[in-house]
């Protein structure tokens, strides 16, 4: 195996392993279990979860206010088990990526880049939990797990070029401005959901597709997105207001109506072959993609935020994100990074 076919599979592997840290975020946070380890990067001074009576014990004690609830603290330390061996590839890809940087097929500040995301993102994961879950943090912290399973993505359709013959025939010019704006209205749209959900806001809207019975529900736009509220409170729950949070779900939900209509229209175009002839593919996986999303956004609302739907909300969002990614990747031209 030679080192450029060996950095390939470890970066599919890594998107792989990027994707199960992305969902299984979603499912620490959305299972309230996201403080189920009060310290970080062990779970009460322990690499695991304490289990003898004596561990737990002396755990209550350091941490009166966090008494070990096992169920929440394996879910939070399972997560961390994941993101520590998906960091460990990352560096792992940098270090094949110097070796063999004089390749001219090498992707060089790509991987190295990636390595500097994953210890910030390491320590926005640290920060997470001693800061107690502080809105900011918790959308930062998604939002640096997107970004790393997109880069690791895009190394990974450079280096195995799958959707070369996709590039036939396609209108290079349009696509990169329509598709680029897409990525933008995505990233846009996973920052709303992160910020409703890191403020506890998902059930604040309980009908659909008015919103507490009104088409315009009273809303607090200033509170709702005060970004810092100082260090020190406990942020599991929420702090803002009722007014503010409604405010946080309609704007989430306004920005779902964007996504639908401006994904709508790309996904249409690329169907028709609009944009270049070997595209209609990606159009009918966009469409089926966006159309599932916004299924799972609106069974969110309707069946009171059930776990499952919720993760796989989240899941799915990712997997609309990188089809961004990878029509990105098709209308701009490949150059090493």
């Amino acid at each position: 195996m030679t080192k450029e076919t060996l950095f390939a599979r470890l970066a599919l592997i890594a998107t792989v392993l990027a994707f199960c840290v992305v969902v299984l975020g979603a499912f620490v946070r959305l299972s309230d279990a996201g403080l189920g380890c009060p310290d970080w990067p062990g779970c009460y001074g322990h690499l695991g979860v304490p289990k003898t009576e004596q561990a737990v014990q002396m755990a209550n004690e350091l941490y009166p206010d966090r008494p070990v609830e096992a169920h929440k603290a394996w879910k939070e330390m399972i997560h961390r088990y994941f993101a520590g061996m998906l960091g460990l590839l990352v560096f792992t890809l940098a270090f094949i990526a110097w070796r063999n940087r004089r390749s001219p097929q090498q992707a060089l500040k790509l991987p190295l880049f990636l390595s500097v995301l994953i210890i910030f993102q390491a320590l926005l994961g640290m920060w997470t939990v001693t800061i107690k879950l502080k809105p900011v943090i918790v959308m930062l912290h998604l939002m640096g797990g997107m970004a790393t399973l997109s880069l690791l993505w895009w190394l990974t359709l450079r280096h195995l070029n799958w959707f070369s013959r996709f590039r036939v025939g396609i209108q290079q010019s349009r696509l990169k401005k329509l598709a680029l704006i897409g990525l933008l209205v995505v990233v846009g749209q996973i920052m709303l959901g992160g910020w409703t959900s890191a403020n506890y806001a998902a059930l604040h809207c309980t009908d659909f597709p008015t919103c507490q019975g009104k088409w315009w529900p009273q809303t607090d736009f200033g509170e709702a997105f005060t970004l810092w509220h100082g260090i020190g409170p406990d942020y599991e729950g929420g702090i803002m207001s009722n007014t503010a949070r409604v405010t946080v779900h309609f704007t989430h939900r306004l920005g779902a109506l964007v996504t639908f209509l401006y994904l709508g229209i790309l996904g249409v175009l690329l169907l028709l072959g609009r944009l270049g002839e070997n595209l209609p593919p990606l159009g009918l996986t966009l469409l089926a993609v966006l159309l599932l999303q916004v299924s799972l956004g609106i069974g969110n609302v309707l069946l009171s935020l059930p776990l499952g739907v919720a993760v796989a909300h989240n899941g799915v969002g990712a997997l609309l994100l990188l089809t961004l990614v990878t029509l990105n990747h098709l209308a701009f031209k490949p150059r090493r990074m």
